[in-house]
């Protein structure tokens, strides 16, 4: 016999009272389980990701293993696996798979320059993590897309057997004296060059004309990676070069590289950073991962391998600087491809990249 619609209510009302709340919280959509911040979260997530017990991660290099082993240790039930391209790659890979209806990846570990495009395809899921508070509001990307997990800083490197600390640049305009001329070097390639061109356009009292008139210093583009220009510092073949990261000399410093590091102003940051996929197969799995690459444990694990954290818990471990993160512009996907151009044009082409 059906009983009469109010009747029907009321039994229906009484049987979810009667239920654990826990049980009506639960978060069920990819975007749920991401910003889901109910006392009961860690439980959440992990019963969700036995249950899931996969992870497919995104990224460049190797880098992240160290991380990805240690992630293992902590859930032992997750087999996460590694999908590696340089990041732009990956932007195109994830591109073609999500038009295509294919949903493979759960998370990201890519420098911010890749995540753009996706962003603005739909394909990253902002998040909340517990961790994030412990941030600089720097490498929180504005629309919670993603955060910063390792960062480079690119300066002024120079070889000190060749240029004494006193004497080396130590601001973008230094760069300008003539007594610099044909004694520098840059890695040209994309984003380190762009960046760097990017930072002396946008900073107050520089700009394009700047730029032009530091293109007069016959600079030698390298098509080679900041690190092996850095490398081509120690051996005495540069001397100075303006696209150095911080990471670099600290790590040769260590082995008793004569290289040393001035911050010339506002210095760009190259980060890498962690995302959720919008339609990710495994979120409470891909969540998990967020926090802890977030954690202060894997920061000092990133630490030893080199990178710098903007944990706020591990302020003191790099100098204080003025950071620029030129992806965090509205305007940055047209900037990057206009400063792409005046790379090539003022700096490449007519004085032969090596």
């Amino acid at each position: 016999m059906k009983a009469p619609p109010r009747i029907a209510a009321w039994l229906t009302a009484a049987v979810l009272i009667g239920q654990p709340q826990a049980a009506l919280a639960q978060p069920r959509t990819v975007a749920a389980i991401a910003n889901y911040t109910g006392a009961d979260r860690q439980k959440v997530l992990e019963d969700g990701a036995r249950k899931e017990g996969a992870l497919l991660i995104y990224t460049t290099g190797t880098q992240i293993q160290p991380l990805i082993d240690r992630f293992k240790q902590k859930y032992p039930y997750l087999r996460a696996e590694l999908a590696r391209a340089p990041s732009i790659d990956v932007a195109a890979k994830v591109l073609e798979e999500y038009s295509a209806g294919v949903y493979l990846a759960d998370a990201f570990e890519l420098a911010a320059h890749g995540l753009l495009v996706p962003r603005e395809q739909g394909i990253l899921q902002p998040f909340t993590s517990p961790d994030a508070a412990n941030y600089e509001p720097s490498a929180v990307e504005p629309g919670r897309h993603w955060i910063s997990v390792r960062e480079g800083y690119t300066g002024i490197g120079f070889n000190t057997q060749k240029i004494s600390t006193t004497e080396a640049p130590k601001t973008y305009l230094d760069l300008l004296d003539a007594k610099w001329k044909g004694r520098m070097a840059i890695s040209s390639l994309s984003v380190t060059a762009a960046n760097w061109v990017g930072t002396m356009i946008v900073t107050q009292g520089l700009g394009l004309e700047f730029v032009r008139k530091l293109a007069q210093q016959q600079i030698r583009p390298y098509r080679v990676t900041a690190r092996a220009v850095a490398n081509l510092m120690i051996s005495g073949e540069v001397a100075l070069s303006p696209t150095t990261y911080l990471s670099h000399v600290e790590a040769s410093r260590a082995q008793g590289a004569p290289l040393a590091w001035n911050a010339p102003g506002p210095v760009p940051v190259t980060d890498t950073s962690v995302a959720v996929a919008a339609k990710a197969p495994h979120p409470h799995a891909a969540m998990l991962l967020v926090d802890f690459l977030l954690s202060r444990e894997a920061q000092l694990i990133y630490r030893e391998l080199g990178y710098f954290s903007s944990r706020t818990d591990m302020a003191g471990d790099a100098p204080k600087l003025q950071k620029l993160v030129l992806e965090h512009r509205p305007t940055y996907i047209a900037d990057y491809e206009q400063w792409t151009r005046l790379v090539q044009d003022l700096f490449v082409r007519g004085q032969g990249a090596r």
